[in-house]
């Protein structure tokens, strides 16, 4: 078996899991065979001492057809 590797940013106003819940719905749409996904970094949006946005950077792990 060969997988291809993507990476994909997630964004979300509610939490880290949600963002790379949005970035996986996103990668969905356009890619098939997805197997793994792996969260390789966390980020936050900041207003002040407030969060406003989480963010992750998703590596998407899916099958090459042949």
């Amino acid at each position: 078996m060969t997988q291809k590797i993507i990476e994909v940013v997630g964004t979300s106003k509610e939490s880290f899991a949600k963002a790379a819940e949005n970035a996986v719905a996103e990668a969905a749409k356009t890619v098939r065979g997805m197997k793994w996904a792996r969260v390789a970094e966390l980020e936050i949006e900041l207003d002040g001492k407030k969060i406003v946005k989480y963010r992750t950077t998703t590596k998407i792990y899916f099958d090459v057809e042949k």
